[in-house]
């Protein structure tokens, strides 16, 4: 934990993330606030009273002072049109939010906001910074949440000119030119009644175009048609997998009770039916379980990777699977559990059912000496 005498790295503060940057060649991984100093997490000690050069990681700084001051922006103009006060905001990696104090924001408000911000972007409004005496009678005319209870010292004051006042410790452009565009992104259910607006700022936006076009052209060449068609086209695929998911599940059904009437169908049935099918699920060994009946039968079925996850389940004369359920999920790698001649569960290690089938085999052959 590195204090300076001074520093150019942003330590996190007003819903603002941290800077990172360099003291020297050493990389700076956190900057906090602890009452009027900085505090620097570094990984490596430094020599105390040396001088050093402090970097900033510009691209980190400018995405950060670009969404704050979209978000002053923001905020000024949804309460100006609206009456809509902003009571939190967070810059995130992705995306940004303000949560507004209303239940409701319609789409007709949103895109009337995007137009209006846009437009104080277009006008080139300069953004100035100055500070305050904290007990200063002004201090009380800017928009502000309130100041940390450790602050010491002036308070800073951003000033978007003729649109807004508000005290902050963040970072911020010199004019609202360089924000470039905001995009609202449309609106989320907030908690106690407020709204979370979506919004991107600059840079973000530009990402954000360039992602979702590589994203068209895949589907483009994937589905075969044009980006205004994506839609109709997943929706068809859609419709058909869900069409193939219902066939095939009538054939499982199909193949279980062939499986389970084949099995009943032979002259002596065994006392032990062991049967893996990788496509398979628990009603298709729920079926076959059914159809052969677990009177008089031990029935261990499996489905899934033959040697990787999959299900299980045991199934048979209750006292029987009672005591060999739990052996038989400890020696699967998994879990499972049951009642009424049924034990079923999660595996893990499906490659060992061989291991399942001898101990089964094992508690027959005891079960039935002479057999």
């Amino acid at each position: 934990q590195v204090v300076l005498e001074d520093t150019i790295l942003f330590p996190e503060g007003g819903g603002q993330p941290d800077d990172r940057g360099l003291i020297g060649d050493v990389p700076v991984l956190r900057v906090t606030r602890r009452g009027p100093e900085a505090v620097h997490f570094v990984p490596a000690a430094l020599e105390p009273g040396a001088e050093v050069l402090l970097s900033l990681d510009w691209e980190r700084r400018f995405d950060h002072m670009q969404q704050h001051s979209g978000q002053h922006l923001i905020s000024a103009i949804a309460e100006q049109m609206f009456g809509f006060k902003t009571t939190s905001w967070e810059l995130g990696r992705q995306r940004s939010v303000v949560e507004l104090d209303t239940p409701l924001v319609t789409a007709e408000q949103v895109e009337a906001l995007e137009k209006s911000v846009n437009e104080k972007i277009r006008d080139r409004v300069p953004v100035t910074v100055r500070e305050l005496a904290a007990d200063d009678p002004e201090v009380e005319t800017v928009r502000s949440r309130g100041l940390p209870d450790d602050h010491v010292g002036p308070v800073r004051v951003v000033d978007i000119k003729g649109i807004d006042s508000n005290l902050c410790c963040g970072t911020h452009v010199s004019n609202l030119s360089d924000l470039q565009v905001i995009k609202l992104l449309g609106v989320e259910k907030g908690k106690k009644n407020k709204t979370n607006l979506v919004f991107l700022v600059g840079n973000r936006v530009l990402k954000s175009i360039e992602q979702s076009h590589s994203t068209e052209k895949a589907l483009t060449s994937l589905l075969k048609n044009g980006p205004g068609e994506h839609v109709e086209a997943v929706k068809r695929l859609q419709s058909s997998v869900k069409l193939l998911q219902k066939n095939n599940l009538n054939l499982l059904r199909d193949i279980a009770v062939l499986i389970a009437r084949d099995f009943k169908s032979k002259p002596a049935p065994k006392q032990l039916f062991v049967l893996h099918r990788k496509e398979g699920d628990s009603e298709f060994m729920n079926i076959i379980a059914n159809e052969i009946g677990t009177e008089e039968t031990l029935l261990f079925l499996t489905v899934g990777d033959e040697k990787e996850a999959g299900l299980f389940l045991l199934a048979g004369p209750v006292e029987a699977v009672e005591n060999l359920g739990p052996r038989v999920a400890e020696l699967l790698g998994g879990k499972g559990a049951g009642k009424r001649g049924r034990f079923q569960g999660k595996a893990a290690k499906m490659s060992r059912r061989g291991e399942v089938q001898a101990l089964l085999q094992e508690f027959i052959s005891h079960q039935n000496p002479g057999a």
